[in-house]
């Protein structure tokens, strides 16, 4: 089943935040949409302040994400509110550090 339609709403009232599979803890998303026949979903993902990864990630699918607050480090480098990935499948990333926390807006799709 594609993903549901739905105009304009509160994502935080509608939704529960849990810790995603394969996340560190301080780290929840929020599943906006979802087609689980193709994995496509589109999500909020919340690092709290001071959450740390150890591993490197790969998905299958292509990620699309959005800073909408806060900010990651990764490999060194720092990435902040406003900033955008764009990854195919394959693509290795992470592990990142949240010191003051960050709020991602994220589109996987096949």
């Amino acid at each position: 089943m594609p993903k549901a339609e739905h105009e304009f709403f509160d994502p935080t009232v509608a939704g529960t935040w849990r810790q995603p599979e394969g996340y560190p803890p301080g780290v929840k998303e929020l599943i906006i949409a979802e087609d689980k026949e193709t994995g496509a979903v589109t999500r909020l993902l919340k690092f709290e302040p001071g959450a740390k990864g150890t591993e490197v990630m790969v998905h299958d699918t292509w990620e699309e994400i959005c800073i909408l607050e806060g900010g990651l480090i990764c490999g060194g480098k720092v990435y902040t509110k406003g900033m955008v990935a764009v990854r195919p499948p394959g693509m290795k990333h992470g592990p990142f550090e949240a010191p003051v926390g960050a709020l991602l807006f994220e589109v996987r799709y096949r």
